[in-house]
């Protein structure tokens, strides 16, 4: 048996475009996380690069369970003295709705120079609209 190495042609990369309306934030995070790593195609392969560029529109409604809404806190830290901040859901979804996806992906894939190199090939918009429609992405339930 030899191991299978796949071409990693740039080329061939998919487009996928993942609607987040009414998805639940930790399931939507699995689903873009194993089609940026390429772990749904046949050409997996662990340490290489082999998935698709993952578009994620309507983020700002994404559902999450229970009172995670206004219970559940992100911590930011400037590197001052007393300079944390904690921020709720709520919050973060009334400035920034593509942060809440981001931050759910971002901590589903590796943490090393291959996991920075797929978080790019992440977009994330709070609308309807994107700017990819000349790559021609295939439309995927979310659901």
């Amino acid at each position: 048996m030899k191991t299978y190495l796949p071409k990693n042609d740039l080329t061939a990369r998919t487009w996928r475009v993942i609607d987040a309306d009414g998805a639940i934030l930790g399931r939507l995070a699995v689903k873009v996380a194993d089609a940026l790593r390429g772990k749904d195609t046949p050409t997996f392969t662990p340490h290489l690069d082999t998935g698709a560029f993952v578009v994620v529109i309507n983020a700002e409604k994404v559902k999450l369970t229970g009172n995670k809404e206004t219970a559940k806190e992100f911590m930011s830290y400037s590197g001052w003295k007393g300079g944390e901040k904690y921020r709720t859901v709520a919050q973060i979804r009334e400035k920034h709705p593509e942060r809440l996806i981001e931050h759910a992906v971002k901590g589903m894939i590796p943490k090393n120079r291959l996991g920075r190199q797929l978080l790019t090939k992440l977009k994330v918009y709070s609308g309807p609209n994107h700017p990819h429609a000349a790559q021609k992405p295939a439309v995927q339930a979310a659901k």
